[in-house]
């Protein structure tokens, strides 16, 4: 190492530089705390699943962000946001498929039973043209 006061080079673990008498401040290492990186997948999953219209998109969003929070690179950045999301998105699918699928069994009904009403005023109308 060299002293910081003369910057001559001086041995690792001298108290004092032996050149300039100045005590030498060891810098003790310190080890690099990362922050784990913010799951950016898993916030918009969550976001995206709360709206009806794009629940599906967020579904999966949140489902990507779940993995991507078991990496080390995330250390479980996101995980009960993407959670969250999942268990959103997946209450919104569900119910607008079944919602989708009752509305389209009542419209074919409907659809049904104006058919048999149009049908006698049909044959009717064929009669006097």
């Amino acid at each position: 190492m060299f002293c910081k006061n003369c910057g001559k080079e001086i041995d690792d673990n001298a108290s004092v530089c032996i050149h300039c008498g100045v005590p030498v401040k060891h810098q003790t290492q310190q080890t690099a705390v990362t922050e784990p990186k913010t799951n950016g997948i898993a916030i918009a999953g969550l976001v995206l699943s709360i709206l009806w219209g794009t629940s599906l998109i967020g579904l999966i969003l949140s489902i990507v962000g779940f993995q991507k929070s078991k990496t080390e690179e995330y250390n479980g950045s996101g995980r009960s946001i993407a959670l969250a999301g999942i268990i959103i998105g997946a209450i919104f699918v569900a119910t607008t498929v079944i919602w989708f699928g009752t509305c389209g069994i009542s419209c074919i009904k409907s659809c049904n039973d104006l058919m048999d009403e149009i049908e006698p005023v049909s044959a009717l109308l064929q009669t006097i043209v």
